[in-house]
């Protein structure tokens, strides 16, 4: 399908937090998604993906719809964290 990146939108997934970086990698979450938990907000998502996979709908427009997606079902995260990284002192500098 399309292999254009964009930049990563991460989710809770079970045990671990998962990075979606392309069109593709939303298909297959989406491909996933129980049946009985898909709705109004998934069949929307869905057809973004699908025009933006024709070239009808920005990649950044069906980003966002992704992660608004995300946030409204619970499964939104904000990323690795990296705690206490920022405030070391590495070789000297």
């Amino acid at each position: 399908m399309s292999e254009a990146r964009f930049e990563p939108v991460f989710l809770h997934r079970q045990h671990f937090v998962a990075e979606i970086t392309c069109l593709d990698e939303i298909f297959e979450l989406l491909d996933e998604w129980p049946q009985d938990k898909r709705g109004l907000a998934y069949d929307t998502l869905l057809k973004a993906c699908r025009d933006t996979a024709k070239g009808a709908f920005p990649l950044s427009a069906a980003r966002e719809n992704f992660r608004r997606f995300l946030k409204m079902s619970g499964m939104l995260d904000s990323g690795p964290k990296f705690e206490g990284m920022g405030d070391r002192n590495v070789g000297n500098a």
